[in-house]
């Protein structure tokens, strides 16, 4: 009989795994959002009693906070989409309420009442789920004389808050932040890079596995970078108030991702191969090796027109360069190492394309070798 995973059990591991650095990493990711939430709801709650004058103005904070949630991903859609739906289940359940009383029949009824208008109204799958949840509240907290209209009321004022909020906050540091997190990655790809050279160098096969596993969290690294330009393109899609500068900003990150991973994963090859000649002691000739520190300084000379602002076609030189010395095969170099000097080849045309050149133009910067030019 297989064995069961308890479901407790494997989550209690996550969390004693996890490093205390990622967790404070995804919490200052996500500060600004928790800020934003809270103040929504401040702001709700005020205008709701001090403005208005409800005495309890419970739905207005806690629709403001449900509508902004945690991600900017299509948020003023999902804000929208949130406010419709909490104002359809609230009104849906005041209205029955009122007319019949409040037991676990009204509950079925207001349920399938609320949901259905949320469908009718085109709702998608979170407008449809809060019109549900808002009206068996609202059937389960009865109202008091005169507050049925009010709570209606409120879940306005909370929608009408978030989606203000939504609009109109600053997001710059939002959008400089996939900026930030590729000028680490660009430099961590050097790093790896420079120290691939030298654990070859030096024959230190440890170094050697050391890089490797480097290597494998560099694409946990560039997932991070997408998912924050994901959230920055629609945090600039939808701030009016945004500089034009920023959102171009976005863009211009959004067309490195491509090239980048192409690159990093070239390189996981090429490290791999580096770790697997050292175990089985297998030469590798000088010349490769000191392409591989090449071509860890062209990175590094990228990542600095990066951080920069130039462009990044000035990096170009140093790489159509190392892509000539990558034509001659040394007649000593085994199959680990012939593997390496092609995927140096395969990083430059990835990085010739991350400065602006199309596939078409960096392949045709990149020589044939002897051996595609004469193979007899």
């Amino acid at each position: 009989m297989p064995d069961t995973v308890d479901p407790w059990e494997s989550l209690r591991d996550d969390l004693r795994l996890e490093p205390v650095a990622d967790r404070l990493k995804r919490l200052r990711a996500r500060m600004w959002l928790i800020v934003q939430a809270a103040a929504g709801a401040v702001l709700a709650w005020v205008f709701a009693k001090h403005v208005i004058g409800h005495e309890l103005p419970f739905f207005a904070p806690i629709t403001a906070m449900v509508c902004l949630g945690l991600t900017y991903e299509n948020r003023v859609r999902r804000v929208i989409e949130l406010a419709i739906g909490v104002a359809i289940g609230v009104f849906v359940g005041d209205a029955f309420v009122h007319l019949f009383g409040s037991s676990w029949w009204q509950i079925f009824v207001v349920c399938v009442v609320a949901m259905s208008l949320a469908v009718l109204f085109g709702a998608g799958q979170l407008l449809m789920m809060q019109a549900g949840i808002q009206g068996v509240i609202i059937t389960t907290l009865v109202a008091g004389d005169g507050e049925a209209l009010n709570r209606w009321i409120d879940a306005a004022v909370g929608g009408g808050v978030a989606l203000l909020i939504a609009v109109l906050a600053p997001m710059r540091s939002t959008t400089q932040r996939p900026r930030q997190r590729i000028i680490a990655l660009v430099g961590n790809l050097a790093m790896l890079l420079t120290e691939t050279a030298q654990s070859l160098r030096i024959r230190d096969l440890d170094r050697a596995r050391a890089a490797l596993a480097t290597a494998r969290q560099l694409s946990a690294e560039l997932d991070e970078v997408r998912e924050s330009t994901l959230e920055a393109a629609a945090a600039a899609s939808v701030a009016p108030l945004l500089a034009g500068s920023s959102r171009r900003d976005v863009d211009a990150i959004r067309r490195l991702l491509t090239p980048l991973d192409l690159a990093i994963r070239n390189a996981r090859v090429l490290v791999r191969r580096a770790e697997s000649s050292l175990d089985e002691y297998q030469y590798i000739p000088p010349s490769y090796i000191d392409m591989i520190a090449e071509l860890a300084n062209a990175t590094a000379v990228i990542q600095e027109r990066i951080v920069t602002q130039e462009p990044l076609a000035s990096a170009r030189e140093d790489l159509i360069s190392l892509a000539r010395r990558t034509t001659v095969r040394d007649p000593r170099a085994g199959l680990s190492a012939e593997v390496m000097r092609a995927q140096i080849r395969s990083i430059v045309v990835d990085l010739l394309v991350l400065s602006g050149m199309s596939l078409a133009q960096a392949r045709r910067r990149v020589p044939p070798t002897r051996e595609e030019l004469d193979p007899g």
